[in-house]
């Protein structure tokens, strides 16, 4: 048994090598020179955007440099003194794994975000952590998804698409509306003017988790977004507890654990609670909608499929199909991490790496959803796979609050979108992803017969 298996992983580390020269000496530099732009640089930071031009480079650092030191400096954002970056699957594991060794970041701008305390996405694995994340588990519990979220998703996209006369802009018309309604009718937050949820969780979400080179302006919207956000949650804590109201939804069961004097529960760790919640549901699940439909469409036979399985109510077969597209080109390629120490990682390895302290570490994880050591097919387009293969929102300890939220608000999404016949991107420009200078699509139109 011993023979086969050596001779099984020695075929895959020599078609890592091939590959990995082959991305190197061909498929990028080709990618580079045909990209849009005027210029090498621009045509370099076209193809950059690219999710197959993100995986064809990871093929050459997974063969050749795994576990990369970089004095390069990541972003000014959060102090740090270089970057690392980890491809292999492994060790992406075990960053993510090792919450002592490479800590979360954003405790300073988290604190900015809510006007003076953490949210529990800033802090270390200590007391308050625990006491925080249970507190939200008690007011978010799992089979609320089956029995309230996931069918108020699938009842709103249904209405959305099917007013819609063979024509949609994805995001403003439908993966932005949805997670608007949970945090509004699942999460109690009412009282914003209109789509102002939207924009203000956007902007939050920019200024914590991607803007590194801490833009000026992006401060200063972020955290006019941020006080109005707190503003609003302040009011409808307060408009709630005036009337009385005993609404059984996740700001109601704050309350109730406040009444009973669970600690943590005051207005302020409510609101605190909340806009994180608020920043973490709205951009994100509609990202990760229009980015799975598009490699949908990029892929014929996988779109036809997943129409199919839509339409035989096969829901699980449906929902794999989004998820292993979404795998193509996750929410985030990577997930940061900064070393708390002086720290080796792939310890007994001839990768093994010594990580000196301050170092900000990026766990690729869209690297790490596509090496072959294990990954079974990693290239192929599969819905068979184990949940285990996927690291779509994070990993771990600080893995996404509401994940399971996103397994079940995803498909719901966008399946009344894919049964509809002959679905298809629009032409020109309106049929490509449109970021507007920003990390989350703002428009992306497709069409049906």
């Amino acid at each position: 048994m011993a023979l086969p298996n050596f001779v099984t992983v020695l075929v895959v580390r020599l078609r890592m090598i091939r590959d990995g020269l082959a991305a190197f000496f061909y498929q990028v530099p080709v990618a580079i020179f045909t990209a849009k732009g005027s210029g090498l640089k621009a045509k370099a930071k076209a193809a950059g955007r690219d999710p197959l031009f993100q995986r064809r480079v990871l093929r050459f650092f997974r063969a050749f440099l795994p576990n990369l030191l970089l004095r390069y400096k990541f972003g000014s954002a959060y102090p740090n003194n270089g970057t690392a970056l980890v491809t292999r699957h492994d060790d992406v594991i075990e960053v993510l794994d090792r919450n002592a060794d490479f800590e979360v970041v954003y405790e300073p701008r988290m604190r900015a975000i809510t006007g003076g305390e953490n949210f529990f996405l800033g802090m270390q694995d200590t007391a308050l952590y625990a006491r925080d994340v249970s507190n939200m588990r008690l007011a978010m519990r799992r089979d609320d998804v089956a029995a309230t979220v996931e069918p108020l998703a699938r009842r709103l996209a249904q209405k959305l698409v099917a007013e819609k006369a063979g024509r949609i802009d994805v995001p403003p018309e439908l993966s932005l509306p949805v997670p608007t309604a949970i945090v509004t009718d699942y999460f109690g937050v009412t009282g914003a003017p209109d789509n102002k949820f939207m924009d203000w969780a956007t902007l939050m979400f920019e200024y914590l988790f991607t803007d590194i080179r801490a833009e000026p302006v992006l401060d200063s919207d972020a955290l006019n977004a941020a006080a109005d956000c707190r503003s609003v949650i302040d009011a409808a804590i307060a408009k709630r507890k005036a009337s009385g109201e005993t609404k059984d939804d996740v700001l109601g069961r704050c309350l109730v654990m406040q009444a009973a004097g669970l600690p943590g529960m005051d207005d302020l760790g409510i609101r605190n609670n909340l806009i994180g919640l608020v920043i973490g549901a709205i951009p994100t699940i509609s990202k990760a909608a229009v980015q799975a439909l598009d490699q949908l469409l990029d892929r014929p036979a996988a779109l036809a499929s997943a129409e199919q399985a839509a339409r035989d109510g096969n829901d699980a077969l449906f929902a794999a199909h989004v998820f292993e597209a979404l795998r193509f080109n996750p929410l985030n390629p990577l997930i940061f991490r900064r070393a708390a120490r002086d720290t080796k990682i792939a310890a007994g390895s001839f990768r093994a790496r010594r990580i000196p302290k301050d170092t900000m570490v990026l766990a690729l994880n869209l690297s790490a959803m596509f090496d072959p050591l294990k990954i079974e097919a990693p290239e192929s387009f599969r819905t068979d796979r184990p949940w285990g293969d996927y690291m779509l929102w994070g990993y771990g300890l600080h893995g996404c609050f509401g994940a399971y939220i996103n397994r079940a608000v995803l498909p719901a999404i966008l399946k009344p979108l894919v049964i509809r016949p002959g679905l298809r991107r629009a032409a020109g420009e309106a049929g490509q992803i449109d970021m507007g200078r920003t990390p989350f699509p703002k428009h992306f139109v497709v069409e049906w017969a």
